[in-house]
């Protein structure tokens, strides 16, 4: 048994399609003269925002200027605030809008229907529930103020007539 410490990837091919899968990282996204930088950079990509948040993390624990070169590189670059870095909002909505297709079980598809359609009024009553609750903590505290501004108003009253 022969066993090689070159392998730069697995492919295993399934036998009903010829599409290798691999385990490392797919060599056609950088160019053949791509540097251990932008390596770096497409693996932190690859694994998303939060890699790069540790990254700059350690950095700042390490050694100051390098955790701030990589957080104005990260702004710079706009993979702080953009989306391209992490995937998974989009892997999020495509599940959501999957869980919305007929499943062909008629009986399941009755039963996930009434589910849904009830845990859509129970949130529209929580929801209308909060809002009478902050209306009701509202006139409660504007009360309180009335109370108060009515309470200071005759302390005054009485002490310009006590002065008198």
């Amino acid at each position: 048994m022969r066993i090689s410490r070159d392998v730069k990837g697995i492919h295993i091919t399934d036998r009903g399609t010829e599409t290798p899968m691999t385990t490392a990282a797919n060599p056609n996204s950088l160019p053949a003269t791509a540097g251990w930088l932008s390596r770096a950079e497409a693996w932190l990509d690859n694994k998303g925002k939060g890699a790069w948040i540790a990254l700059m993390v350690l950095g700042f624990i390490f050694f100051w200027p390098v955790g701030l070169a990589i957080l104005a590189y990260m702004i710079w670059s706009k993979r702080m605030f953009s989306k391209s870095c992490g995937r998974r909002r989009e892997h999020h909505m495509r599940y959501a809008a999957g869980a919305m297709r007929r499943t062909g079980n008629a009986a399941f598809d009755a039963y996930k229907e009434e589910t849904l359609r009830r845990l859509q009024d129970e949130q529209e009553a929580f929801e209308s529930f909060l809002e009478r609750l902050r209306e009701a903590k509202d006139k409660a505290e504007f009360d309180q103020f009335m109370d108060e501004r009515a309470r200071k108003a005759r302390e005054m009253a009485d002490e310009t007539q006590q002065s008198a």
